[in-house]
């Protein structure tokens, strides 16, 4: 074997630490992004936010050295004069119309005057001020967050309830137990042996039919609070806990037998398999519940007017607002034929306004070439870093609004017409317009969101398969789906469109579409199906 040298030229790509940061915060939401700001604004010191200069008020320090005219200094002693008359008059109960002049000595002191009025702007002289107090009281620092959150939850409400009752040790602390033991719907999802079992720890036999027995009669407790159904193991159980207090409220208000019967009804429907109710199953459920057609209908029309899920209103919903990071407006021209245009833009709250710091970047270069050279090669570091941050997040925004733009002109339909104007548009076709890879569009489109004049919709929203058209052409599947809803919301309801009725109607306007096709687009919908949609 012969040893020897020889030279190759190659190309590869090195992911630098740079090109790796511009990467990540290309894919980062607008909430990640403030949170990645924050973080960075925490650990670097050469990087700050630029926040723009508000105009000042003509009062305050900068006002504290000018020279005071003749005519304001004559108004300020006669207003002096006169609050000072007023508590003088008020401490000694006389009165006097005459005001006399303030003399020299007699001026307002700077050392206090034991007021608490506050100054129109105590932020001028170098604290915060807070704001006046509210009726919530003087120590309260609740903010409008705070008090939207105060809402009542299932097992406080629950608790309030329990302390009427008059329990023993053993079952008012099995109550207690059962009522943390709900889920956030209300229901109690394991069952008595298993919730004993875990809190028992032993397999003594008496001691776990004891517990047994207390979590029995807490649990029959449970059943007798508010709301009603509460403490059910299924939903089945819930709808006859909640059959059963409307039963007994008829028979104490004597409301009549037919209600009564009714109601009597809807207990044996909700007996029978949960299925027969859900398919509406009106033979089914009247053969085997003894009851008519017309009376079954009526039960079942009862039973959908109950509550599934009792500790739905106790849920304390956490409401994201989507705020979006380009806005496209039109911009309407007075007496224009042509087709109308669209402005995009950034938007500017959601652009963080960083820059670097001036005063320790001077401090930087005047102590170029110092003797500590370890530290001023770690602070240089630091403010490069500082740097690379700032323009990955210039280039970030511009490749957003880059590709927001390139949307927006091959959608323009959309923009013009709404979502049943939307074409076919897949992620090469902006990849290929901009000179970018398949992979930044990805991650440009995720989780960015435009606000357009129909809503504010994610990026990829506006990327969609085509269906072939009797034309030769393609029909986007955004279209397609908002065909597919029209035709759902002007349907009969007591003869709802199949899937394969809606497949023929999309054939009649040119879309081949099959019924597969037609039931995944109605499932992405949300939208049941015809025997659920079937108005009784």
């Amino acid at each position: 074997m012969k040893q020897g040298l020889s030279l190759r030229v190659s190309q590869h790509l090195a992911l630098t630490p740079q090109l790796q940061q511009s990467i990540r915060l290309l894919q980062l939401s607008t909430l990640e992004l403030s949170q990645e700001v924050e973080q960075m604004l925490d650990e670097n010191p050469f990087l700050e936010l630029a926040q723009d200069d508000v105009p000042r008020e003509e009062f305050g320090v900068p006002q504290a050295d000018t020279p005071v005219n003749e005519g304001e200094r004559e108004l300020d002693v006669a207003t002096y004069s006169v609050a000072d008359h007023t508590d003088s008059t008020g401490a000694t109960a006389q009165s006097s119309d005459e005001v006399t002049p303030l003399t020299g000595d007699d001026g307002p002191s700077w050392d206090g005057d034991g007021t608490t009025e506050l100054v129109p702007d105590d932020g001028e002289w170098g604290v915060e001020a807070k704001a006046r107090a509210n009726n919530l009281g003087d120590t309260d620092d609740t903010d409008a967050s705070e008090l939207a959150r105060t809402q009542e939850s299932l097992q406080a409400h629950l608790h309030r309830q329990a302390l009427s009752l008059r329990l023993g040790e053993e079952d008012r602390c099995a109550l207690h137990f059962l009522i943390e033991s709900l889920n956030d719907d209300g229901y109690l999802e394991e069952s008595l042996e298993d919730l004993v079992r875990g809190l028992a720890g032993s397999d003594d036999e008496e001691q776990l039919q004891a517990l047994v027995h207390h979590f029995t009669v807490a649990l029959g407790l449970l059943h007798s609070l508010e709301p009603v159904g509460v403490g059910a193991r299924n939903l089945a159980e819930c709808l006859r806990l909640q059959l059963r207090a409307l039963l007994a409220q008829s028979s104490s208000q004597s409301l009549g037998k037919d209600r009564q019967t009714l109601l009597k009804l809807a207990l044996r429907i909700c007996a029978q398999p949960m299925d027969l109710l859900a398919r509406r199953d009106i033979k089914t459920l009247s053969q085997r519940c003894g009851g008519t057609d017309a009376n079954t209908r009526e039960a079942i029309a009862l039973i959908a007017r109950l509550e599934p899920k009792p500790g739905r209103r106790f849920v304390d919903v956490e409401r994201n607002i989507v705020v979006p990071d380009v806005l496209v407006t039109q911009i309407l021209k007075p007496g224009s034929t042509t087709s109308p245009q669209f402005r995009v833009q950034l938007n500017p709250d959601v652009m963080p306004k960083l820059r670097v710091h001036d005063i320790y970047a001077n401090v930087m270069r005047s102590h170029r070439g110092g003797k500590d050279s370890a530290s001023y090669a770690g602070l240089q570091q630091r403010l490069q870093e500082a740097r690379w941050f700032i323009k990955n997040i210039q280039q970030r925004f511009d490749t957003i609004l880059r590709v927001s733009t390139a949307i927006v002109e091959r959608q323009k339909s959309f923009f013009t017409h709404g979502e049943l104007a939307m074409r076919p548009l897949v992620l090469r076709e902006i990849a290929d317009e901009l000179g970018l890879h398949e992979s930044t569009i990805s991650r440009v489109t995720t989780a960015k969101y435009m606000a357009t004049p129909f809503g504010t919709f994610e990026l990829k929203y506006f990327f969609g398969s085509g269906l072939g058209t009797e034309s030769g052409g393609n029909a986007s599947s955004t279209a397609v789906r908002a065909l597919i809803k029209q035709f759902i919301a002007a349907e009969s309801v007591k003869k709802p469109l199949s899937d394969n009725q809606i497949s023929e109607m999309l054939k009649e306007q040119g879309i081949e579409c099959a019924r597969r096709t037609v039931a995944k687009y109605r499932e992405g919908l949300k939208i049941a199906p015809a025997s659920l949609r079937k108005a009784l």
